[in-house]
């Protein structure tokens, strides 16, 4: 799968409460800018990950996220949104904003 329009508005729709959303297409991917920072990616396969690193990636490991890279040893400081927030966009956007505020 490659990122398309579709991919590019849902990010819109669930992150744009946050302030000026930009995105950028990235070695198949999406990398999600909140006011000129990046906080999020897409990837190839639809996830979506939020940056976090000390306690709000502890956080978001309490709360059931997965890291970027685990399976291949090859982690990131990315996280998958908690398995709550998939379907719940106060919640995810609640993590966003979380994530934005680690920065």
């Amino acid at each position: 799968m490659s990122i398309n329009d579709t991919d590019i508005a849902f990010v819109h729709d669930m992150f744009d409460p946050l302030g000026h959303i930009t995105t950028r297409k990235m070695m198949g991917g999406l990398s999600i800018y909140c006011d000129g920072t990046i906080f999020a990616m897409l990837d190839r396969e639809g996830t979506l990950y939020l940056k976090a690193k000390g306690p709000f990636a502890d956080e978001m490991a309490a709360a059931g996220a997965r890291q970027f890279g685990a399976d291949s040893g090859d982690r990131m400081a990315y996280w998958t949104l908690p398995d709550a927030a998939l379907s719940d966009p106060d919640a995810a956007l609640t993590w966003g904003q979380k994530a934005l505020a680690a920065l």
